[in-house]
């Protein structure tokens, strides 16, 4: 009986170690996929942050063969835009050095904006059509081309435009407003002091100083001069005599196409495809990148959280 009793306990040992070692292998498996999965989490995060964060540029990764290249200048031209100088003149930059550059097409839809940053952009269009002339620079306009647009878009070597386009406002502007008729009926009574008799320069709290208003319209005068020698460069003897060209006013797509102030109709798919020859499209646009677009986030929301710690602690005073 006692050695019966030995041999089954040695049968019971022997099973139980099995189970504790299957038990301790799934463990072990376990967590070794558990320890792949991670790993391969953590690899895909990092891929997200390096792009994200401009280390891997989307740019790097153009397609093989001919393309058309594509720089979309969108919205206000200033320096704090999208539209900047900066990032438009490097994207038209990365397009032309890009090796396998066929054409360009500047995509337009802007109302305008700073003349100092359509200036800058013009004259690098100038300089990279003079630095590549085997590869055309072509601009597509969307629902706006106008002033400042507009200048930018006259040092292309043609404009095509939409028929429902607007295109033109080849104009100065310089607005603002008048309150001292508010402030009377109000009782306010305006204190500033200054030294330079013009340093108040159209205070639109003072009343309006003849001399002044001659001053800033000669300067709009020197400056629309400016801009209609830009028109007339780049256009050359596609313009029309009207004497309504330059006064500021804006046609659509067919009345531009008329007057020469753009070339035809055409779209930035049409364009690549039956003009430059290369259907493929690729965008050169510089786009912000995930640091970049934190940084400015992160800075609005602390600006707007001092702004308001700020009228918290006025307001406790």
């Amino acid at each position: 009986m006692a050695e019966v009793e030995s041999g089954n306990d040695g049968w019971e040992r022997k099973a139980l170690e099995k189970v504790a070692l299957a038990a301790i292998h799934e463990q072990r498996a376990a967590r070794r996929w558990g320890i792949v999965f991670k790993s391969l989490v953590l690899l895909y995060l990092f891929l997200l942050l390096f792009v994200g964060m401009g280390w891997i540029k989307s740019s790097d990764y153009k397609s093989i063969g001919q393309h058309t290249a594509l720089v979309e200048l969108h919205g206000v031209i200033a320096s704090d835009s999208e539209a900047s100088a900066d990032k438009i003149t490097s994207g038209l930059q990365a397009a032309f050095k890009d090796r396998d550059t066929k054409g360009v097409i500047l995509s337009i839809n802007s109302p305008g904006g700073s003349p100092v940053e359509a200036g800058r952009i013009n004259d690098e269009m100038q300089r990279l059509r003079k630095l590549y002339p085997k590869i055309p620079l072509y601009v597509v306009v969307d629902d706006i081309c106008a002033s400042g647009g507009y200048y930018v878009a006259v040092a292309a070597d043609k404009i095509f435009v939409d028929k429902a386009s607007i295109v033109g406002s080849i104009g100065v502007i310089m607005d603002g407003f008048g309150f001292t008729g508010t402030m009377e009926k109000l009782g306010v009574e305006r204190r500033a002091l200054t030294a330079g008799k013009n340093k108040g320069f159209l205070d639109p709290f003072a009343p309006l100083v003849p001399a002044q208003k001659e001053y800033a319209e000669k300067m709009l005068a020197e400056v629309h001069q400016q801009f209609i020698k830009v028109v007339r460069d780049g256009r050359g003897q596609r313009l029309k005599d009207d004497p309504e060209m330059f006064s500021g006013l804006l046609w659509v797509g067919q009345q531009s196409v008329d007057l020469g102030l753009a070339d035809a109709f055409g779209s930035v798919d049409s364009v690549a495809r039956d003009i430059i020859k290369a259907e493929d499209v690729v965008d050169f646009t510089p786009k912000d990148n995930f640091a970049e677009r934190f940084a400015h986030k992160f800075g609005a929301t602390m600006a707007d959280t001092l702004l308001h710690a700020t009228a918290l602690s006025g307001s406790m005073h």
